[in-house]
């Protein structure tokens, strides 16, 4: 069944009904006034309901990006909706020199949880990556003689903030080059190369436990643990930038957990509002060693967005949660690697419900946009991968009908191939 002109069901009572799309008003907004950041596709969306989303013009999308794992629990949930609309009646934001009964229901819930010492909230996993960094070089100060550096992976991206930048390398998400002094760079998933950087300077390793924007790449298991036992041995902290794995998008709440390591610094976000601007730095240890006024911020974890991230971590932890990410995640894969055969591509990598498609030539783009003709919608983190971040909580019908999607998607951009071979003969 061709879903794309499916309509959402007729609202509940309770629900206002929204204009009809058919007679848009003539103050419909434009994009002209909109400043030039990301390219964006030209739809211009109105209602989401789970693992679907429906523009301006009455037209249904599957979505498989979920703003890149953004939305963990898909487009609207319930709980969500029903946690911040009794949060905006009680209490928005008191201000960031006072505590609300969520933020603290949330630190609490989240150190609870992971088995955390300590949690502070911020607005983006960029400023969580910058707060780790922070952490780190004041632990550096009390505990290795000042030492500041900190060596991260090549093809790491761990926000756009400057010094989340400087731990990262230049990729699509970082269109400049990174300027702060302290990091270096060796290559992922080589142990050796990370021994051999480490030196009296060295405070930190900071890792992804997948890259998520070069590609969907994880660590192996042997890297991974070889990387904690080195920092035990050598006395410097791991921190893990978990703001795409975290929250249950591996098939557990942390990735870490998956590895069989524990880090000193977490870093999460995306996720964990599901959908609402939240992030957390997670402390162990005597990695706690912050004081205050050296993490501030504006409005992190206000009262509003609390209720967001408390919503979406009790969902997830509810039983069974974690083993339908995983039965999910095999279903995804399984019928990634059928059309990976079937169109001669390359491999399908990833964990839980975040997957990536190898593709043997630079057509990720072009792949993206014969999906976009199809009522489905993807994302190219590079130029040979298209990255697959569903919801946590869709269904196998729901990955189905994205297979037949992409597989008419795939079809499509072999009749334009073969439509541009013939004109150029």
């Amino acid at each position: 069944m061709n879903l794309f002109n499916l309509r959402r069901s007729a609202p509940a009572a309770a629900e206002p009904k929204p204009a009809p799309v058919s007679a848009p008003a003539a103050s419909e907004p434009t994009r002209e006034r909109l400043m030039p950041s990301a390219e964006r596709a030209p739809q211009v969306f109105v209602r989401g309901q789970g693992s679907w989303l429906w523009d301006n013009q009455g037209h249904a999308y599957l979505d498989f990006t979920q703003g890149c794992a953004v939305n963990s629990l898909g487009h609207s949930p319930s709980v969500l909706v029903k946690a911040l609309g009794n949060q905006a009646q009680a209490l928005i934001n008191p201000g960031a020199g006072f505590h609300s009964r969520g933020l603290l229901s949330l630190v609490d819930r989240l150190c609870q949880s992971t088995g955390s010492d300590q949690a502070y909230l911020l607005n983006s996993g960029a400023e969580a990556c910058e707060g780790a960094i922070k952490l780190a070089r004041k632990w550096g100060q009390l505990h290795r003689n000042g030492a500041y550096h900190i060596i991260t992976a090549s093809q790491a991206c761990h926000g756009r903030s400057l010094g989340a930048l400087s731990a990262s390398d230049p990729l699509p998400c970082n269109r400049c080059e990174p300027g702060l002094p302290g990091f270096s760079k060796v290559p992922f998933n080589d142990l050796a190369a990370l021994h051999a950087a480490v030196d009296s300077r060295t405070v930190a390793i900071m890792l992804e436990p997948i890259q998520g924007e070069a590609g969907v790449i994880p660590a192996t298991r042997e890297y991974l643990q070889g990387v904690e036992r080195l920092c035990r041995e050598l006395g410097i902290l791991l921190i893990l930038d978990e703001v795409q794995t975290g929250i249950g998008r591996c098939g557990a709440l942390l990735a870490e957990q998956t590895y069989g390591v524990r880090a000193d610094i977490i870093t999460l976000g995306k996720g964990l509002g599901g959908g609402v601007p939240l992030a957390a730095l997670l402390a162990r240890g005597s990695a706690c060693c912050a004081e205050p006024g050296e993490l501030e911020g504006s409005h992190h974890g206000n009262a509003l967005m609390s209720a967001a991230g408390l919503a979406v971590l009790e969902t997830v932890l509810e039983p069974g949660f974690f083993e339908h990410v995983q039965d999910s995640g095999r279903h995804l894969r399984d019928g990634l690697s059928r059309l990976a055969g079937r169109y001669g591509q390359g491999e399908v990598r990833g964990q839980g419900l975040l997957w990536a498609l190898q593709l043997h030539e630079d057509l990720a783009r072009e792949l993206v946009e014969a999906a976009l003709h199809e009522g489905l919608l993807l994302n190219a983190p590079q130029a040979d991968v298209v990255r697959f971040s569903p919801a946590l909580t869709v269904s196998k019908g729901n990955i189905d009908e994205m297979l037949l999607r992409l597989a008419r998607a795939f079809a499509r951009l072999h009749a334009q191939q073969h439509s541009r071979r013939e004109v150029s003969a």
